[in-house]
C-alpha cells in the first residue's frame, strides 16, 4: 500500500494528465458522434502533434534551468529554408545531407543563444526575443521571398513525413526515439543531472563545481539541434517552406511544457510528462473541429487549459514543498 501511494504521489501530474486526456476523449467521442476513437483519426492527431513532441522535449531542457526560447519558431523556420532551398537546387542531395544540413543550422542559432545568456548574462527572454527577429530575418534573406514549394522536393524527401515503419508514420517513430534518448539523456547521465542541479540553484551548482555557463551554453544548443529537426520534417510534413514557417510556434512548444508539468522557473519537468502535454494539447487541436468549436473560442479555450495547468503545477509544488519543510521540522 506504502508503495503504492508513494507511487501515486510522485507521479501526480503525469497521472492527472492522463485522467484529463481520457475524460477529454470520451467527451469528443460522445459530442462528435463515435469520429474521435477511429484508427485515422487517431493516426492523423498523432502525426500531427510529432513535430510539436519534439520540439517541446527540447525547449524542456532549457525550461528546467530556468530559462526560455522564443526563438524556436523562427530557427525551425531557418532551418527548414536553408535545407529546403539545397534541396530546390538539388533534388539529388540524400534526404539524411537535408535532415543533417537542418540541424547543422540549428546548432549554430542555439550556439549564439546560449552563448548570449550563458556569456554575456542576458535575460534568456531578452536574448531569444531578440535573436528571433534576427532569425526570422535571415529566413527571409534565405528564401528571397520566395517559396520551397512541394514540386521542389521531390518524392524521396517527402516519403520521411508519408512513409511508415511497421504500420506507424515515420515522423511518430522519429519523435519516439527522440523522447527514447532524451529520457535517459535526463536521468540517467550526470550532465542530465546536471541540468537539474543549475535550474535548482545556479549559484549552488557553481559551488558545487558545476560549469554552469557550459551547461547553459549546452541545453540552447540542443534546443536548437532538435529545433532544426523539427523545422525539416515540419516542412516534411507539409510541403512548403516560405518565411512565415512556424510563426507563433513557440507558444505552443511552451504550452506544450508547461501543460507537461515543467516549471517555468526551472529544476522541474519530465521527459514523460511533456509527451503527454503535447498529446494532450494535439487532442484539443484534433478535438475541437470534431465538436464545431469555433475558430474564434479555440484559442481562448486553450489559453484556459494552460492558465489551469500552471496554477495546478504551482499549487502541487507548493504542496510537495510544504510536505518537505513539515519532515525537516519533524
Amino acid at each position: 500500500m506504502d508503495k503504492i501511494k508513494k507511487f501515486f504521489s510522485s507521479n501526480i501530474r503525469e497521472i492527472s494528465l492522463i485522467i484529463v486526456m481520457i475524460a477529454i476523449a470520451f467527451f469528443v467521442e460522445f459530442r462528435s458522434g463515435g469520429n474521435f476513437f477511429t484508427g485515422e483519426n487517431i493516426s492523423d492527431m498523432l502525426t500531427e502533434t510529432a513535430v510539436l513532441a519534439i520540439c517541446a522535449v527540447g525547449m524542456m531542457t532549457v525550461m528546467v534551468t530556468g530559462g526560455i526560447d522564443l526563438s524556436i519558431g523562427a530557427v525551425m523556420a531557418l532551418s527548414a529554408m536553408v535545407g529546403g532551398t539545397v534541396l530546390k537546387n538539388n533534388q539529388s542531395v540524400p534526404t539524411i545531407a537535408i535532415v543533417l544540413i537542418s540541424i547543422a543550422v540549428g546548432i549554430v542559432c542555439g550556439f549564439i543563444n546560449g552563448t548570449l545568456v550563458s556569456k554575456l548574462r542576458i535575460l534568456p527572454i531578452i536574448a531569444t526575443l531578440g535573436m528571433m527577429n534576427i532569425f526570422r530575418g535571415i529566413t527571409y534573406l534565405v528564401s528571397n521571398g520566395s517559396w520551397v514549394m512541394q514540386q521542389d522536393m521531390g518524392a524521396n524527401f517527402l516519403s520521411l513525413a508519408t512513409g511508415r515503419v511497421l504500420g506507424v508514420n515515420n515522423l511518430i517513430v522519429i519523435a519516439l526515439a527522440v523522447y527514447i534518448i532524451a529520457a535517459f539523456f535526463m536521468t540517467q547521465t550526470r550532465t542530465g543531472r546536471k541540468i537539474y542541479a543549475v535550474g535548482n540553484s545556479e549559484e549552488s551548482a557553481r559551488v558545487s563545481g558545476i560549469k554552469t555557463g557550459r551547461t547553459l551554453t549546452m541545453v540552447y544548443t540542443i534546443l536548437g539541434a532538435i529545433a532544426g529537426l523539427g523545422g525539416i520534417l515540419y516542412v516534411c510534413k507539409y510541403g512548403v517552406a516560405q518565411g512565415e514557417t512556424c510563426t507563433g510556434y513557440e507558444m505552443n512548444v511552451i504550452a506544450a511544457c508547461v501543460l507537461g508539468g515543467v516549471s517555468v522557473n526551472g529544476g522541474t519537468g519530465r521527459v514523460g510528462g511533456v509527451l503527454l502535454g503535447a498529446v494532450l494539447l494535439g487532442i484539443l487541436n484534433n478535438a475541437m473541429p470534431l465538436i464545431h468549436v469555433s475558430s474564434f473560442w479555440q484559442e481562448a479555450i486553450r489559453g484556459l487549459i494552460i492558465l489551469l495547468s500552471i496554477i495546478a503545477n504551482s499549487l502541487i509544488q507548493r504542496n510537495v514543498e510544504m510536505k518537505a519543510l513539515r519532515r525537516r521540522n519533524i
